[in-house]
């Protein structure tokens, strides 16, 4: 069996959805499973409706319209004729999810953002699957929380890869062609959980390792893995080939294009993943597989927006030993803070992290109790893979100031005000 995964950039509208219909007529789709994200930037949307939520919950009813629009919009778009059913369908699935959040009890934001936001990826699985039939090509729609099974770590689940594979080959027989969700799973009492932003591309590598696919496919508007993001960098160059283990580097640094959960399970298995473009589907695209490091062997560039440098120092001058290390990774994992560098002395500690939890003021309200704390919000990470002097010049040609750096032969990355 061969694994597609489309994200929302694909299917944000209906040219994008007849595309993904397009790009399956041309590479054949016999024995496959396509994994959607949701449309567009639904996603997003849904974040926003879960914050009006906690603001002001009489206001979010008509939050919920200007998306209802959108999803309708694209089905008005799609079909011209027998399209009541999936109208039904979206109208079900927006009552559904109104009905929660009018009923939900719960106070924990992470548990809310889960319940709502799997919703971009129902309804965009469920247009795409009714679009299928419509053109002719008989599709199964299978729902990933019956399959994907997780802890209760709400917006970054981790999974229980045992259950998770028995129940998705228990589930998934000759079916040719199954379309079913990204980024979604459920817990042992059947509340939805997310696999973490971009988390499709991690549901694709799950679904190919429990099937031992062929091979996995992400598609997506560019035409590979370039060595740099084109909206940040300039003159960038496509990526051919990449062994599993540089892949995974690229990822754990921030790589955009494959997530960094997405690589491991397929390297267990050595099932190749391409990433090519959705645009121009026949063209090879980048292949990451056993072989070649890195082919062209050239600088690769990453950049993290928006992070959060926390430097700490010792109160009493006193060392930064184990167990003060061991105390701030405890906090760090407790209040939700992914870190993304670390670099320590005698007297200080100083961390790079994410705070896409929103949790850094309590989490600086605890270190203060313990340390001198200095805290920059608003930087910017970046990373250079296989650097040379040229391209560690590309960050005093920013005229940004540097706050922290730190290289090893292969790596060298720069925390900078942004």
């Amino acid at each position: 069996m061969k694994i597609f995964k489309f994200g929302g950039a694909s299917v944000k509208d209906a040219s994008g959805v007849k595309n993904l219909v397009s790009v399956l007529e041309k590479v054949g789709y016999k024995d496959t499973l396509v994994v959607v994200s949701a449309m567009g930037k639904s996603t997003n949307a849904l974040e926003e409706i879960i914050e009006q939520y906690f603001q002001d919950k009489t206001k979010t009813p008509a939050a919920l319209l200007p998306l209802k629009e959108y999803h309708l919009q694209i089905v008005n778009d799609l079909f011209q004729e027998q399209k009541a059913e999936v109208v039904n369908v979206v109208h079900e699935l927006f009552e559904e999810l109104h009905t929660f959040l009018k009923s939900n009890k719960s106070p924990v934001y992470s548990f809310v953002y889960d319940q709502v936001v799997s919703f971009g990826e129902l309804l965009s699985t469920n247009i795409i699957h009714y679009f299928l039939l419509n053109q002719g090509l008989d599709s199964f729609w299978l729902d990933a929380r019956n399959c994907i099974k997780t802890d209760y770590y709400y917006r970054a689940a981790n999974l229980n890869w045992e259950l998770t594979q028995s129940n998705i080959q228990s589930q998934i027989g000759t079916t040719s062609l199954v379309i079913t969700q990204g980024f979604i799973g459920s817990d042992s009492n059947n509340f939805t959980t997310t696999l973490g932003r971009e988390g499709s591309d991690y549901s694709a590598a799950i679904f190919g390792y429990a099937l031992n696919a062929e091979s996995v496919t992400i598609w997506k508007d560019v035409p590979g893995v370039l060595n740099g993001d084109p909206r940040e960098f300039q003159n960038t160059q496509l990526l051919h080939q990449i062994s599993y283990r540089e892949a995974i580097e690229l990822a754990f640094y921030g790589a955009s294009v494959i997530h960094p959960k997405t690589l491991q399970p397929l390297k267990r298995k050595e099932i190749p993943l391409f990433v090519k473009s959705f645009e121009n589907p026949l063209e090879s695209g980048t292949t990451v597989s056993k072989g070649k490091t890195l082919d062209p062997h050239i600088p690769c560039y990453i950049v993290k927006k928006d992070q959060v440098l926390i430097r700490l120092s010792s109160i009493d001058f006193s060392f930064i030993v184990e167990e003060n290390i061991s105390y701030i990774f405890g906090l760090l994992h407790e209040y939700q803070m992914p870190v993304e560098l670390i670099q320590n002395s005698a007297i200080s500690f100083s961390v790079c992290v994410n705070n896409k939890y929103k949790r850094l003021e309590e989490l600086i309200l605890v270190l203060r109790s313990r340390f001198n704390v200095d805290v920059a919000e608003g930087v910017d990470l970046f990373t250079i893979r296989h650097f040379d002097t040229k391209a560690s010049q590309f960050i005093n040609q920013k005229g940004k100031q540097v706050l922290l750096e730190q290289r090893t032969s292969e790596t060298a990355q720069f925390v900078i005000s942004s």
